[in-house]
């Protein structure tokens, strides 16, 4: 308790009040909190180094280069990636799967091609693949989930053939805290001849992530679930495919030489990123890594664990809750219905006590769509969060039951 203590000093946001109650922010699988020393380095970037980043020669610019260019390093070092050209700063995860899906994919995919996604990816893991299907020909097929969330037993293996060009794939449900076993996917795909995209939104933030070790081709996340800014988001590529990989976008900064005749690109990462980039997310999601790393996420992991299984059990002493997404070992994500209650009555209700989490579908239309739900309530810890917060969590639940007189 005196870890998290200390960790939540680093917090501002934390102190405030909602509606005279002390903030229980529970929606961080939406987006984390940020620590001080990321609000510090965006505000010092602003107020010392403010420059365009690589095409000047005075000294702001420099520095803000060496600023930028040192938080890619982080984020190699963060992924354990083999190379630095190998992390492409990007607006997010779902820019760097289009951007995977409209450069990779328009160049290498064909007609009677089949990608694989699985029924409970976020929207952003769909969307680009049914376009690219659209576009090309090819056939989006989906790995179905069982009733606890977690891939059907032998499914990934009966749906992988030889048109098989892609699995396109989450480690974390952000709907059901479903971890996947990427090892064994990965492994499939390779005996196939076929790629793997790892979507590590919902994982960087709550367990090490080594994608040197796991072999995956493509790996994206985004900063704000990290503890860092919004707009910023990296792209792991193995630097063999995005060498052979066309831009996606074309302006400033990711070309050599541009004539009307002839225009010739620049090299990796700088290919993949056109015009200004975000430097002041950039080098906030560098401070964002430090301070994760500073932590530690086995010790993160332990505590966030701790919170899940002390909700997970408390869940199941209140009758008509019904948890959705039970597999074991899932991650920091409790997604829940009340019986008789609609979520977005639960959320309203625990807003009022302060407590703020996420209802709807979660940009999880077919999970939603599997279970005959409109949509659930999920609660969603992180490093900062409680056991006394858990508590004030159910108890505003049990207000819920009461004003609908369950």
């Amino acid at each position: 308790m005196r870890d998290v203590s200390a960790w939540r000093e680093q917090f501002p946001i934390l102190k405030r009040k909602v509606h005279g109650k002390p903030l229980v922010y529970l929606d961080n699988a939406a987006t984390t909190q940020k620590p001080q020393s990321v609000l510090q380095v965006e505000r010092h970037y602003y107020e010392h180094l403010n420059a365009n980043i690589h095409r000047g020669v005075h000294a702001l610019s420099q520095e803000a280069t060496d600023a930028f260019e040192g938080a890619r390093d982080k984020v190699r070092q963060f992924l354990n990636a083999k190379h630095t050209e190998e992390i492409i700063f990007t607006r997010g995860a779902t820019e760097a799967i289009n951007l995977v899906a409209q450069s990779w994919g328009r160049s290498e995919v064909r007609a009677g091609d089949e990608i694989l996604v699985s029924e409970m990816e976020h929207h952003a893991n769909i969307v680009p693949w049914q376009m690219l299907c659209e576009a090309t020909g090819a056939t989006l097929k989906v790995i179905p989930i069982d009733e606890r969330g977690g891939l059907v037993p032998g499914a990934v293996e009966s749906l992988m053939g030889e048109r098989t060009r892609l699995v396109a794939i989450t480690q974390v449900s952000n709907a059901l805290g479903t971890v996947n076993p990427l090892g064994d996917i990965i492994r499939l795909a390779r005996a196939a001849g076929a790629l793997v995209l790892v979507d590590g939104a919902q994982a960087v933030a709550h367990m090490p992530v080594d994608v040197t070790a796991l072999d995956c081709d493509f790996y994206v996340f985004s900063g704000h679930k990290l503890y860092g800014p919004t707009g910023i988001g990296v792209l792991y590529g193995k630097r063999a495919l995005l060498n052979k990989m066309p831009p996606w976008q074309g302006g400033g900064d990711m070309i050599a030489e541009v004539t009307f005749r002839k225009t010739t690109y620049n090299q990796l990462p700088y290919k993949f990123e056109a015009g200004t980039p975000h430097i002041a997310g950039a080098i906030g999601l560098g401070a964002a890594v430090d301070f994760v790393r500073s932590v530690g996420l086995e010790k993160i992991a332990e505590h966030e664990d701790h919170l899940l299984q002390q909700a997970t059990r408390l869940a199941a002493q209140m009758e008509g809750m019904r948890l959705v997404g039970t597999m074991p070992g899932k991650a920091s994500i409790l997604s829940f219905v009340l019986e008789g209650v609609h979520p977005h009555d639960i959320g309203t209700i625990l807003d009022s006590e302060g407590v703020a989490i996420r209802t709807g579908h979660h940009c999880a239309m077919p999970v939603m769509d599997h279970y005959c739900l409109p949509a659930t309530a999920r609660a969603s810890f992180a490093m900062y969060n409680t056991t006394d917060e858990v508590e004030v969590l159910f108890e505003a639940l049990h207000r819920v039951k009461e004003m609908f007189l369950i």
